[in-house]
Protein backbone atom coordinates (compact mmCIF):
# COMPACT_ATOMS: atom_id res chain seq x y z
CA UNK A 1 0.00 0.00 0.00
CA UNK A 2 1.57 3.40 -1.16
CA UNK A 3 1.88 6.03 1.60
CA UNK A 4 -1.06 9.05 0.60
CA UNK A 5 0.54 12.55 0.40
CA UNK A 6 -1.64 15.25 0.02
CA UNK A 7 1.16 17.89 -0.94
CA UNK A 8 3.04 18.01 -4.54
CA UNK A 9 6.58 16.69 -4.14
CA UNK A 10 9.34 18.31 -6.90
CA UNK A 11 12.18 16.00 -7.50
CA UNK A 12 15.28 16.66 -9.97
CA UNK A 13 14.47 13.74 -12.63
CA UNK A 14 12.04 10.93 -14.40
CA UNK A 15 14.15 8.02 -12.73
CA UNK A 16 13.35 9.62 -9.07
CA UNK A 17 9.89 10.34 -9.79
CA UNK A 18 9.17 6.79 -10.79
CA UNK A 19 10.61 5.82 -8.06
CA UNK A 20 8.77 7.93 -5.74
CA UNK A 21 5.94 6.74 -7.67
CA UNK A 22 5.88 3.27 -6.51
CA UNK A 23 5.93 4.04 -2.98
CA UNK A 24 3.78 6.94 -2.89
CA UNK A 25 -0.01 8.19 -3.83
CA UNK A 26 0.89 11.56 -4.68
CA UNK A 27 1.38 14.14 -7.06
CA UNK A 28 5.16 14.65 -8.92
CA UNK A 29 7.07 17.41 -11.05
CA UNK A 30 9.97 17.12 -11.79
CA UNK A 31 12.43 19.77 -12.83
CA UNK A 32 14.28 17.96 -15.46
CA UNK A 33 17.42 18.37 -13.74
CA UNK A 34 18.89 22.05 -14.58
CA UNK A 35 15.96 22.58 -16.70
CA UNK A 36 13.79 24.23 -14.74
CA UNK A 37 16.31 27.30 -14.82
CA UNK A 38 14.97 27.83 -18.63
CA UNK A 39 11.10 26.14 -18.20
CA UNK A 40 9.48 29.35 -17.56
CA UNK A 41 5.84 27.53 -17.44
CA UNK A 42 6.86 24.96 -15.06
CA UNK A 43 8.27 27.72 -12.52
CA UNK A 44 4.96 29.21 -12.84
CA UNK A 45 3.46 25.66 -12.34
CA UNK A 46 5.51 25.45 -9.26
CA UNK A 47 5.29 28.29 -7.63
CA UNK A 48 1.45 28.56 -8.22
CA UNK A 49 1.04 24.89 -6.36
CA UNK A 50 3.47 26.19 -3.55
CA UNK A 51 0.97 30.05 -2.94
CA UNK A 52 -1.82 27.27 -2.83
CA UNK A 53 -1.35 24.04 -1.11
CA UNK A 54 2.38 24.70 -0.65
CA UNK A 55 5.19 21.86 -2.07
CA UNK A 56 7.70 19.28 -0.63
CA UNK A 57 11.04 19.79 -2.57
CA UNK A 58 12.82 15.98 -2.31
CA UNK A 59 15.90 16.74 -4.49
CA UNK A 60 19.72 15.04 -4.46
CA UNK A 61 21.83 15.28 -1.51
CA UNK A 62 24.56 16.96 -3.37
CA UNK A 63 26.01 20.47 -5.17
CA UNK A 64 23.79 20.16 -7.92
CA UNK A 65 20.65 19.29 -5.41
CA UNK A 66 21.41 22.45 -3.59
CA UNK A 67 21.57 24.23 -6.33
CA UNK A 68 18.19 23.21 -7.72
CA UNK A 69 16.66 23.31 -3.94
CA UNK A 70 17.43 27.30 -3.19
CA UNK A 71 16.65 28.13 -6.97
CA UNK A 72 13.24 27.03 -6.27
CA UNK A 73 13.15 28.68 -3.05
CA UNK A 74 14.09 31.90 -4.71
CA UNK A 75 11.14 31.94 -7.24
CA UNK A 76 8.74 30.41 -5.22
CA UNK A 77 9.72 33.17 -2.13
CA UNK A 78 7.04 33.55 0.68
CA UNK A 79 5.41 29.87 -0.54
CA UNK A 80 5.28 26.98 1.72
CA UNK A 81 8.07 24.77 1.04
CA UNK A 82 8.79 21.77 2.98
CA UNK A 83 12.49 20.61 2.42
CA UNK A 84 13.11 16.68 2.82
CA UNK A 85 17.06 15.79 2.97
CA UNK A 86 18.00 12.33 2.34
CA UNK A 87 21.19 10.74 3.89
CA UNK A 88 23.92 11.14 2.38
CA UNK A 89 25.27 7.44 1.34
CA UNK A 90 28.15 6.50 -0.84
CA UNK A 91 27.26 4.82 -3.95
CA UNK A 92 25.60 4.50 -7.90
CA UNK A 93 22.29 4.12 -9.44
CA UNK A 94 22.06 0.66 -10.88
CA UNK A 95 20.92 2.04 -14.39
CA UNK A 96 24.16 4.28 -14.11
CA UNK A 97 27.90 2.90 -15.56
CA UNK A 98 29.40 5.66 -13.04
CA UNK A 99 29.02 7.55 -9.66
CA UNK A 100 27.82 10.62 -9.44
CA UNK A 101 30.20 13.35 -9.09
CA UNK A 102 30.41 13.08 -5.44
CA UNK A 103 30.23 9.00 -5.73
CA UNK A 104 26.36 9.39 -3.60
CA UNK A 105 23.39 7.84 -4.32
CA UNK A 106 20.60 10.09 -5.76
CA UNK A 107 16.33 9.44 -4.62
CA UNK A 108 16.41 6.67 -7.72
CA UNK A 109 19.11 4.79 -5.65
CA UNK A 110 17.98 4.93 -1.71
CA UNK A 111 16.46 2.08 -0.90
CA UNK A 112 12.39 2.59 -0.73
CA UNK A 113 11.89 2.32 2.63
CA UNK A 114 15.17 4.76 3.84
CA UNK A 115 12.78 6.70 1.38
CA UNK A 116 9.81 6.31 3.21
CA UNK A 117 11.08 6.47 6.69
CA UNK A 118 12.94 9.93 5.91
CA UNK A 119 9.46 11.48 4.40
CA UNK A 120 7.95 10.63 7.32
CA UNK A 121 10.65 12.31 9.75
CA UNK A 122 9.83 14.93 8.06
CA UNK A 123 6.14 15.18 8.90
CA UNK A 124 5.27 13.73 5.26
CA UNK A 125 2.56 11.71 4.85
CA UNK A 126 1.59 11.62 8.71
CA UNK A 127 -1.95 12.89 8.81
CA UNK A 128 -2.38 11.82 12.43
CA UNK A 129 -1.87 13.45 15.99
CA UNK A 130 1.28 14.33 17.95
CA UNK A 131 0.79 12.86 21.36
CA UNK A 132 0.76 15.58 24.54
CA UNK A 133 4.67 15.20 25.31
CA UNK A 134 5.90 15.64 21.95
CA UNK A 135 3.23 18.94 21.14
CA UNK A 136 4.88 20.02 24.20
CA UNK A 137 9.06 19.55 23.31
CA UNK A 138 8.00 21.29 20.24
CA UNK A 139 6.50 24.56 22.19
CA UNK A 140 10.41 25.48 22.36
CA UNK A 141 11.44 26.48 19.13
CA UNK A 142 15.55 26.58 17.89
CA UNK A 143 16.66 29.94 16.60
CA UNK A 144 19.39 31.65 15.29
CA UNK A 145 20.48 32.96 18.70
CA UNK A 146 20.91 29.58 19.35
CA UNK A 147 23.02 28.48 17.03
CA UNK A 148 25.33 31.42 17.57
CA UNK A 149 25.27 30.75 21.86
CA UNK A 150 26.01 27.16 20.76
CA UNK A 151 28.73 27.29 18.68
CA UNK A 152 26.90 26.23 15.42
CA UNK A 153 27.37 29.82 13.62
CA UNK A 154 29.90 32.13 13.87
CA UNK A 155 32.44 30.32 15.77
CA UNK A 156 35.86 29.00 15.14
CA UNK A 157 34.36 25.17 15.67
CA UNK A 158 31.24 25.93 13.69
CA UNK A 159 31.18 24.15 11.06
CA UNK A 160 33.00 20.56 12.62
CA UNK A 161 29.50 20.80 15.03
CA UNK A 162 27.07 21.52 12.23
CA UNK A 163 28.86 18.49 10.45
CA UNK A 164 28.47 16.55 13.86
CA UNK A 165 24.88 17.62 14.09
CA UNK A 166 24.01 16.34 10.91
CA UNK A 167 25.51 13.11 10.91
CA UNK A 168 23.54 12.64 14.31
CA UNK A 169 20.33 13.16 12.86
CA UNK A 170 21.89 11.54 9.49
CA UNK A 171 21.56 14.47 7.51
CA UNK A 172 24.04 15.50 4.82
CA UNK A 173 26.44 18.62 5.70
CA UNK A 174 24.62 21.78 4.88
CA UNK A 175 24.95 25.62 5.82
CA UNK A 176 23.85 27.07 9.18
CA UNK A 177 20.30 28.39 7.70
CA UNK A 178 19.11 24.89 5.98
CA UNK A 179 20.10 22.83 9.19
CA UNK A 180 18.30 25.24 11.45
CA UNK A 181 15.23 23.80 9.33
CA UNK A 182 16.23 21.05 9.69
CA UNK A 183 16.77 20.82 13.25
CA UNK A 184 13.15 22.22 13.65
CA UNK A 185 11.23 19.44 12.37
CA UNK A 186 13.46 16.58 13.55
CA UNK A 187 14.49 17.40 16.92
CA UNK A 188 12.83 18.52 19.68
CA UNK A 189 14.76 21.20 21.95
CA UNK A 190 16.03 19.01 24.51
CA UNK A 191 17.17 16.77 21.74
CA UNK A 192 18.97 19.58 20.66
CA UNK A 193 20.75 20.37 23.43
CA UNK A 194 22.17 16.42 24.62
CA UNK A 195 23.22 16.10 21.00
CA UNK A 196 25.26 19.98 21.23
CA UNK A 197 26.68 18.81 24.63
CA UNK A 198 27.87 15.78 23.56
CA UNK A 199 30.05 17.75 20.61
CA UNK A 200 31.35 19.57 23.27
CA UNK A 201 32.43 16.68 26.00
CA UNK A 202 34.23 14.85 22.82
CA UNK A 203 36.10 18.50 22.42
CA UNK A 204 37.04 17.95 26.58
CA UNK A 205 38.69 14.51 25.88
Amino acid sequence: MRLKVNQTIIVEGKYDKIKLKSILEANIIATDGFGIYSDEKKRALIKSIAEKTGIIVLTDSDAAGRRIRNFIKSFASGAKITNVHIPKIAGKEKRKSSPSKENTLGVEGTDKELLLDTLKKFGVGDEGGEDDEKKITKITKITKADFYEDGLSGKKHSSKLREYLCDRLDLPHMPANALLECVNILADYGKYKKIVAEYQNLLCK
